[in-house]
C-alpha cells in the first residue's frame, strides 16, 4: 500500500490519496520517481503547478528546497504571488515541458518563490470562499450594462490582488466599463479572460451522458476538432441532441474509436454502393464494420403495373467477401443468379434447451397491469328495520 506524504506546515483538502486537494483533475503518476539517477545528478528545477480547477503552469524552482507532489508552494504573480499545489516534479516535467515545445531557459516560465506559510494559506483559503458570491455579483453588473456575455467562472489570486473573470461570448464585447465597475466593487485588479465552450465546461466540469465526469475536465489537456464525419464512419444517427455535449458542440470521445473505425472500413465496398443479379437490383441498407456484415434488399425486375414495397425483413445478411466477389463480377459484365448463390448453407437456429415457464425472455414480465376492483353489491335484505324500530316491508 503506498501513501503519500504531504508537507506537515501546509493544509490540504479533499482526497488524502493524490494529496492535491483536486482529484481527477489531470492527474499525472510519475512512473520515473523510482529511477536511481547517477552520483552527482541535479534534479530538474522547474516544477508542474495547479491552480484552480485543471489550470496547470510550469515554475522554475532554482534556491527553494526540494519539492514533491502535494506541497502546497507560493509562486510569482502579476501583481503579487499566488498559491498552487505541486502535481509534478523531476525528469517528467522535462518530458511535458519538450511536448509543449518549452525548454528548461525559456522566459515564459516564471519563479517559485517558496513553500507556502500558513498565513499564505489562511488567506487563500479567504479568498477562494468569496469567488461564488463574486461571480453572481459580477453577472449582475454586466446584465445592467447589457452586455452579450457570460460570466462562467472566477478565481482570485492567491493573495487577492487580483480576480481573473472567465467567460465566452459569440460576439466581440466592449468591457471596459464593465471592469470600472468590478474594479470599484471588489477594490482588486479585473482580469478579463474569453474562453471557448469546450474550455468552459473543462472549468465547471459536470457529469457526462455516460454517467462520468466530463473528459474535459478530468484528463484532457488538448481539443481536437470533432467533425460530423467521425459520427458518419461510425455508422451513428447524426442527432445534434445526442452527439453534442454539455458544451453544446459534438462529444470528444466521438474521436476515440475513430481510428479503429477507419482502419476498418478500408477493404469495405463504401455505403450506397449498389450490385446486380438477374433477379433484380440490390440496394445496400446497413453495414456492420467490426463483424464484416453488410445488408442488402432486392429490388425485383418489376414489370408495368407493379409495384414493390421496401421492407427491413426483405434485407439479406451478405459477408463483406461475397458482395466484393459479386461487384467483381458486375464489373466484368456478368451477374449472379442471385445474392447467395454459392455461399454455405446456414445451420437453422438452435432452439433454447429450457421452457419458458414464467415469462423470462419478456422485457416486460415485470409491468403488472392493475385491474381495476369491482365494487361488490350488498344484498338486499327482505326485512330491515327502520330508524323507529318498524320494519319495512318488502319492496
Amino acid at each position: 500500500m503506498t501513501t503519500t506524504t504531504i508537507n506537515t506546515n501546509t493544509k490540504s483538502t479533499g482526497c488524502t490519496s493524490c494529496g492535491t486537494g483536486s482529484c481527477n483533475k489531470l492527474n499525472v503518476y510519475d512512473w520515473l520517481s523510482d529511477m536511481e539517477f547517477p552520483p552527482g545528478h541535479i534534479p530538474f528545477n522547474v516544477v508542474e503547478v495547479q491552480f484552480k480547477g485543471t489550470r496547470k503552469e510550469y515554475f522554475r524552482n532554482t534556491d527553494g528546497p526540494i519539492l514533491k507532489a502535494g506541497d502546497i508552494v507560493a509562486v510569482e504573480g502579476n501583481p503579487g504571488h499566488d498559491i498552487g499545489t505541486v502535481t509534478m516534479t523531476g525528469e517528467l516535467v522535462k518530458l511535458q515541458l519538450k511536448k509543449r515545445g518549452f525548454e528548461s531557459g525559456a522566459p515564459e516560465i516564471k519563479q517559485l518563490y517558496r513553500p507556502a506559510k500558513q498565513g499564505d494559506i489562511e488567506k487563500w483559503e479567504q479568498v477562494k470562499q468569496l469567488e461564488h458570491q463574486t461571480m453572481h455579483r459580477a453577472r449582475k453588473i454586466a446584465l445592467q450594462l447589457g452586455l452579450k456575455m457570460k460570466l462562467s467562472d472566477v478565481e482570485y489570486q492567491g493573495d487577492g490582488k487580483k480576480a481573473t473573470f472567465f467567460y465566452t461570448a459569440e460576439e466581440r464585447v466592449d468591457f471596459r466599463e464593465l471592469i470600472k465597475k468590478l474594479h470599484e466593487e471588489f477594490k482588486v485588479r479585473i482580469d478579463m479572460r474569453q474562453i471557448g465552450l469546450r474550455q468552459e465546461a473543462g472549468r465547471l466540469g459536470g457529469i457526462g451522458s455516460c454517467g462520468r465526469e466530463l473528459c474535459c475536465s478530468t484528463w484532457m489537456t488538448s481539443f481536437k476538432t470533432v467533425g460530423t464525419s467521425a459520427a458518419r464512419y461510425q455508422n451513428l444517427s447524426i442527432n445534434p441532441v445526442k452527439l453534442a455535449g454539455q458544451c453544446g458542440k459534438l462529444k470528444c470521445c466521438l474521436n476515440y474509436e475513430l481510428d479503429s473505425y477507419m482502419d476498418a472500413i478500408k477493404d469495405i465496398p463504401e455505403q450506397g454502393t449498389a450490385i446486380f443479379t438477374e433477379a433484380g437490383k440490390a440496394l445496400h441498407r446497413k453495414t456492420d464494420i467490426f463483424k464484416r456484415i453488410m445488408w442488402y434488399e432486392l429490388i425485383p425486375n418489376l414489370k408495368d403495373g407493379e409495384y414493390y414495397q421496401p421492407s427491413a425483413d426483405k434485407w439479406v445478411m451478405l459477408p463483406v467477401d461475397r458482395v466484393k466477389e459479386i461487384i467483381a463480377l458486375n464489373k466484368a459484365n456478368q451477374k449472379p443468379a442471385d445474392l447467395k448463390s454459392g455461399l454455405p448453407v446456414e445451420d437453422e437456429a438452435e432452439e433454447p434447451d429450457y421452457a419458458d415457464m414464467v415469462g423470462q425472455d419478456s422485457l416486460t414480465r415485470m409491468d403488472k397491469k392493475k385491474k381495476k376492483k369491482k365494487k361488490k353489491k350488498k344484498p338486499s335484505q327482505p326485512n330491515q328495520q327502520t330508524n323507529n324500530g318498524q320494519q319495512k316491508k318488502p319492496s
